[in-house]
């Protein structure tokens, strides 16, 4: 397996697909929001308490992104590492392990929100939470928050939805580590070589830093650190119960 080369002439259809369809998400919000409609607060995955949360925002998530950058990353990694797993598994694989790893992602992001919003909520007045929950929507669209800081972070909590593919490109991150962990990457600051596997490793315990670091932060560390969590289980199912997987 260590000698596998893909096809570098070809991108396989769901990793293409995938990228067609995370760029035609970002110019429909580029277009939309020309109409004073924000698709990211629309399909963005909000807090299942807040009153914007809606069941199909735990896909959509998937294809939005917070700007031409976020996006660019993504689908670089996606494009990087996606199109050998997807070389090796298979199509029909590889779509199961991109979502599963991206559903893993939002459901302990969720978890993690849920013991935040536990936290803040038991300091509060029913009075404040009501008033948060009934105003803090239209506050935050006019680029305002409250003063007051339990009420200012439940306001965050609620409104400010998650958007990107980076939890189930980190589960593909994961699972190119696991299949091809010796291949030596090029990191390009500091520019040297290092292992696949302790790439994966050094990256989740970076990440599992900044979340317990800086929580409340615009980045989604524990979606990063699910979409591994998903990844490693799914392929270690799959490596038990599957005759040959890898």
């Amino acid at each position: 397996m260590q000698n596998f080369r893909p096809n570098l002439s070809s991108i396989p259809p769901v990793v293409k697909n995938l990228i067609i369809i995370n760029v035609l998400m970002l110019l429909a919000t580029y277009v939309m929001s020309m109409q004073n409609i924000d698709l990211a607060r629309i399909l963005g995955l909000h807090y299942i308490a807040s009153p914007k949360f809606e069941p199909y925002q735990i896909v959509t998530h998937m294809f939005m992104h917070g700007g031409f950058t976020h996006l660019l990353f993504n689908m670089f990694a996606l494009w990087m590492f996606g199109r050998i797993l997807e070389s090796v598994w298979g199509p029909r694989r590889f779509f199961i392990y991109y979502f599963a790893t991206g559903l893993g992602a939002a459901v302990l992001h969720t978890f993690v929100n849920w013991i935040e919003y536990q936290s803040v909520v038991s300091q509060m007045s029913p009075e404040q939470i009501d008033l948060v929950m009934q105003n803090g929507a239209s506050i935050w669209m006019q680029g305002k928050n409250y003063t007051d800081p339990l009420m200012g972070k439940l306001n965050l909590l609620l409104n400010v939805p998650t958007v990107g593919a980076s939890g189930a490109v980190f589960g593909v991150l994961l699972g190119f580590g696991m299949l091809f962990p010796n291949t030596q990457l090029m990191l390009l600051f500091p520019p040297i070589p290092i292992k696949a596997k302790y790439f994966v490793i050094g990256y989740g315990i970076l990440e599992l830093y900044l979340g317990l670091s800086r929580p409340g932060s615009n980045v989604a560390h524990f979606a990063h650190l699910g979409g591994m969590l998903f990844g490693y289980l799914l392929i270690r199912y799959w490596n038990k119960n599957t005759r040959n997987f890898y």
